[in-house]
């Protein structure tokens, strides 16, 4: 019988855990372009509808405030469900509302739109749900931190990509107005051919589909009941909440650097819209080798030391992090700013990364539940800096303040300790799905 694969050969996808790590994190990649579509053309859906300062905040909260929920339902789901069925459902209905945004015509509508967007960033949970059940102890923690690395520079490639669409369209002679909303389609069309891509070449495991499993009787990797069940095993582990507050304050900055970059490098430095995107791009595409680069280097430090290697890990990486966000805060050239950004930036990745390395370790008959509410954490700490900056209503104070709780919340990242039971390989329980 299949089991799961201790090695990443990038090159091939004649294996079931292989198709599985290229087909999630290009999924991943179209949900979080999608995600993120709106957020470098800010500045003029800003113009048109004539938003103020606290209407943008509204928005960008909007844009995360239901992944949380959505979040915390796909990672019981896809114990209970399959990573499969979860995934290509998700992609489905995420394609309405990132086609719905297009036809706005105020910002009470775009709002709403923007709000029904945010369930596609719970993507994230089902990449590292499907590539934690296919992988291995000695990789599963940088094929977690690859995955999740190439498909959350769809974020980054959005804000490089969105205004250059734009410009294309706006040069068929497509007016502004409608521009935008043209480029606003591309996304969604990308999202509705992808489910139907990853409903055909993927399986839930390696021995195959949930579904069949159980009707044979098949002992397999995954959650035992899921469901409920797997999410009151997981929230009554203290290590998901220790966690749940460090992904707040990795990826919850990282979501609010996507969407409040742009405005930010326009109204602060007089950049281009171009301009501002191509800035705001190089942040989100660090991830094309930065969160890789985290989980690599939590694997590499456990094999050399102990599991609590991983810990260690992500405490200097989110010292970093806080350290070079401030630094960012700071800055009072586009120069300096982009280039603490980049640095920030390459710690923040890196810290998504070790993160999610530790996460198969944490409780291994409950992982969705596990993986489900700690990405949830990412998406609490982006609606709290949202909030944040709605309430001081100055952008650069904003990341001064955020730098200082990054600082606080490395804490919580030391106290996860893990005890020998916990050394287990990933999700090692091999128990029939009831």
């Amino acid at each position: 019988m299949a089991t799961k694969s201790n090695s990443i050969e990038l090159f091939t996808f004649n294996t079931p855990h292989m198709r599985a790590f290229h087909l999630t994190w290009m999924a991943f990649f179209i949900c979080f372009f999608a995600w993120f579509a709106c957020a470098p053309l800010m500045p003029i859906i800003k113009g048109e509808f004539g938003l103020t300062l606290a209407q943008v905040a509204n928005i960008n909260i909007a844009a995360v405030a239901i992944t949380i929920l959505v979040r915390l339902i796909v990672g019981p789901m896809c114990d209970r469900f399959g990573p499969r069925k979860t995934y290509t459902g998700l992609l489905l209905a995420g394609a309405i509302p990132v086609l719905g945004v297009a036809a706005a015509q105020s910002y009470e509508s775009f709002l709403f739109f923007r709000l029904g967007i945010g369930a596609v960033g719970a993507s994230f949970v089902i990449t590292q749900y499907h590539t934690s059940v296919m992988f291995g102890s000695k990789v599963v923690g940088t094929a977690n931190a690859a995955a999740a690395g190439w498909g959350n520079a769809g974020g980054g490639a959005a804000q490089a990509l969105m205004p250059l669409l734009v410009a294309a369209v706006l040069m068929l002679g497509v007016s502004e107005t409608a521009g935008w909303r043209v480029a606003l389609l591309v996304p969604g069309v990308l999202m509705v051919v992808m489910a139907f891509v990853y409903w055909k070449f993927t399986q839930d495991c390696p021995q195959g589909n949930y579904d069949a499993l159980r009707r044979a009787g098949i002992a397999i990797e995954g959650g035992k009941a899921g469901g409920w069940a797997s999410f009151k095993a997981a929230s009554a582990n203290h290590r998901v909440w220790l966690l749940f507050v460090t992904y707040g304050a990795c990826f919850g900055i990282e979501i609010f650097i996507h969407n409040i970059a742009a405005v930010y490098y326009v109204d602060h430095f007089s950049l281009s819209l171009k301009q501002a995107g191509l800035a705001a791009g190089s942040f989100g595409l660090l991830a094309l080798f930065a969160r890789a680069l985290g989980g690599w280097l939590s694997d590499k430090m456990a094999l050399r030391g102990t599991l609590n290697s991983r810990v260690t890990v992500l405490f200097l990486m989110m010292i970093g992090e806080g350290l070079g966000l401030l630094w960012f805060a700071k800055a009072d050239s586009v120069t300096f700013a982009v280039i603490a950004m980049l640095v920030f930036g390459l710690f923040t990745h890196m810290a998504c990364g070790a993160t999610y390395a530790l996460v198969p370790f944490i409780d291994n008959k409950a992982l969705g539940g596990v993986a489900g509410i700690i990405g949830a954490g990412g998406n609490v700490g982006a609606v709290a800096a949202g909030f944040l900056m709605k309430g001081t209503g100055n952008i650069q104070q904003t990341l001064s303040i955020l730098a200082a709780l990054v600082l606080v919340s490395a804490g919580c990242a030391i106290a996860v300790r893990l005890s020998g039971s916990a050394d287990a390989a990933p999700a090692a329980a091999s128990s029939a799905i009831a």
